[in-house]
């Protein structure tokens, strides 16, 4: 969201600038057309490369995310197999004192 507001800032400025530039130093017409293609290539240049790096933070972010949820599954699995482990342990020495249990 605050890449958002930066973005639209960025193109308000520059319309502003352009605009004052226009109005206060007047030029030739193929001055000022020069100096608008000059500057709308600078706001494309600046907008592709904001978007490339947002582009990486969320690749980066996704990945981690991606590693993290790997994580929590392994230890899930881990867990429920210590459980499993657990009971079976339980059982097998309620077995072994002489009560009835019901198998798994």
């Amino acid at each position: 969201m605050g890449e958002d507001k930066k973005i639209s800032y960025f193109l308000l400025g520059l319309g502003v600038g352009v605009a004052a530039g226009i109005l206060l130093a007047p030029k030739s017409g193929r001055e000022t057309r020069d100096l608008l293609r000059s500057k709308a290539d600078e706001g494309k240049d600046y907008l592709r490369r904001r978007s490339e790096e947002v582009k990486e933070s969320a690749e980066e972010l996704l990945e981690r995310g991606r590693a993290a949820l790997a994580r929590q599954k392994e230890q899930l699995a881990a867990a429920v197999d210590a459980g499993k482990q657990a009971y079976r342990e339980a059982v097998a020495g309620k077995s072994a004192t002489g009560t009835s249990t019901e198998s798994v």
